[in-house]
């Protein structure tokens, strides 16, 4: 028995020498770099976020070793902490209580200070940290987190009127117009919404009455998340902490109702922490997320289903399995299960318009809430007002200061982009179209380029790359598009969005064309500041940080908070 032990004993210090070496070694070749390759994304940030991923992953070998002796871990906790990863900022989440301190920079890996190096303000830091907190805390399946954090922050929504939004396309067009119509109310109620992603800035995920929260309320609210995360030892994940942000901010700010979306799926997702929702509603169910939320329409259903409550109403739009939701519905004792066809009566049509949809979904969700008194009375006036409303880049179509009409669209895969298509020739039938487009690298690009080539030439469609690490790379773009490449717009040299749509902005407006926009929620941030949006953008240090988040975990930022 001794000689086994002493074999473990030797076999634990070899494989800890190894995994000391490699992360040394990896830490001196990157910080001797003054720039590594890291995609369109080259950045001294970036370099800090890899080599925290590298101690993330000593720290979590270091915690899956309890039969080390002591000595050991110290020794390699001293050598984590001395190894210059970053400084005694607050974007650190290994430094516990880092909140209050003061030091303004990160220490670069150089010896010097090169031209990226800036100042962050307190703001900046503290969502930076938020960015990273996945390579800490591991992303796990429940809803414990939250609900412990709930409770801890004295369960913020309990007492406020919440409508729960789900669905796997349009959930976050009903929640905007769902919104906006109980804001037209003549009460003067205070709306809180909260969504994702977000498209230039992470405050647009929570907002009341239209208002993004301000950074002011975020230093003042997203510290006192992290404090109680690490009061109790929670190991919060990026959504989780998000959601909780806006629960809190909602409370504070003493709003009167919430329409709350889901980030994914919904009985596991983070928001589904309401235990008595004015009115839960499912959109639609399509395969999605198939990996983390089952492979067939049913599993899927049940777990959008999750958000039904007992005792509750729940509406569901028109592509939905009924019958398994139906049934999930009884087994969980809601109060009524309603469709549009209910609520509205028969349309008369079929309708192939997805806002018209969306806006039917919302219209029933308003007159279910008027008719049991949780909101008051609305004309159709207000209603239609809300209804009318959509999310940015969902067919936003809007006039360049040259006169250009620009169309922006996130369709970023080949249903969304058919639709698209068929949604821009049924509306301007005798124009011309000119294309931005950028894709993501994990969609069908040779699927997604046919549509568009379908309706214009190849000369006409500019090909971007976003200045996002999911982002595929031009030269991806033209071998799934061949034609692109000798007739397609590109620049290999500056492959700026910024770039192309003013080019592409000169040469519509020469030729009286549309400029569409389209292919990733990932371009939008950059195309609306080339056509001159006026509006809250985050700072290229935030952006970066959101970027790595998504690319180095599969269950980070957009996945919400659990994984199987």
């Amino acid at each position: 028995m001794q000689t086994a032990d002493i074999r473990q004993n030797q076999a634990e210090k070899k494989q800890f020498s190894c995994w000391v070496l490699v992360w040394i070694s990896f830490g001196c070749v990157l910080s001797s770099t003054q720039k590594f390759t890291l995609g369109p994304s080259q950045t001294r940030g970036m370099r800090h976020f890899f080599l925290q991923q590298q101690q993330h992953r000593l720290s979590r070998f270091l915690r899956a070793t309890p039969s080390w002796p002591s000595h050991y871990k110290t020794t390699a906790v001293a050598y984590l902490s001395l190894f210059p990863v970053c400084s005694a900022s607050k974007s650190h989440p290994f430094q516990r209580k880092s909140i209050s301190s003061k030091t303004n920079t990160m220490e670069t890996f150089d010896n010097k200070r090169d031209d990226e190096d800036r100042q962050y303000t307190e703001y900046e830091r503290i969502v930076r940290k938020l960015y990273q907190i996945n390579l800490f805390n591991p992303v796990n399946l429940g809803l414990e987190n939250t609900i412990r954090l709930h409770e801890l922050l004295g369960n913020p929504l309990d007492n406020v009127t919440v409508v729960h939004v789900a669905g796997s396309n349009g959930k976050g067009s009903v929640t905007m117009k769902i919104a906006k119509a109980i804001e037209a109310a003549p009460a003067n109620l205070r709306v809180g919404m909260f969504v994702s992603p977000h498209v230039s800035s992470f405050r647009e995920r929570m907002q009341i009455n239209g208002k993004l929260i301000t950074e002011e309320q975020v230093l003042a609210y997203l510290p006192r998340v992290f404090d109680i995360c690490e009061q109790h030892n929670i190991a919060g994940t990026f959504f989780e902490i998000t959601a909780l942000l806006a629960f809190l901010f909602f409370k504070e700010e003493n709003v009167d109702v919430v329409v709350l979306e889901t980030g994914l799926g919904g009985r596991l997702d983070a928001t589904n922490i309401v235990s008595k929702p004015a009115l839960s509603v499912i959109t639609s169910i399509g395969l999605e997320h198939t990996r983390i939320l089952g492979d067939t329409i049913e599993k899927i259903a049940l777990e959008k289903g999750g958000i039904i409550k007992k005792g509750c109403p729940v509406l569901c739009g028109p592509h939905v399995p009924h019958e398994v939701l139906r049934k999930c519905a009884r087994e969980k004792q809601a109060s009524t299960y309603l469709t549009c066809d209910d609520v509205l009566g028969n349309p008369g049509e079929v309708i192939t318009d997805y806002d018209k949809e969306n806006a039917r979904i919302a219209e029933s969700a308003l007159s279910i809430l008027q008719e049991n008194g949780v909101i008051p009375k609305l004309t159709p006036e207000m209603v239609q007002q809300g209804v009318s409303r959509r999310p940015p880049c969902r067919f936003e179509l809007v006039k360049n200061a040259n006169g250009v009409e620009a169309l922006l669209d996130v369709a970023h895969n080949p249903p969304a982009m058919e639709y698209l298509i068929r949604k821009l020739i049924e509306q301007y039938p005798d124009k011309k179209y000119r294309f931005v487009v950028g894709m993501s690298a994990d969609k069908d690009m040779g699927q997604c380029a046919r549509s568009i080539l379908d309706v214009t030439s190849p000369s006409s469609v500019h090909v971007v790359e976003a200045q996002h690490p999911r982002a595929a790379k031009i030269e991806d773009i033209l071998e799934a598009a061949p034609v692109l490449k000798n007739e397609g717009l590109f620049d290999l040299e500056d492959r700026s969005i910024m770039k192309q749509v003013h080019d592409a902005l000169k040469i519509a407006k020469e030729k009286n064309e549309i400029l569409v926009i389209c292919g990733s929620v990932f371009l939008m941030a950059e195309a609306r500041e080339a056509l001159g949006f006026d509006e809250p953008r985050d700072s290229e240090c935030i952006a970066e940080m959101a970027g790595a988040n998504i690319r180095n975990l599969r269950n980070s930022q957009e996945n919400f908070g659990y994984s199987k």
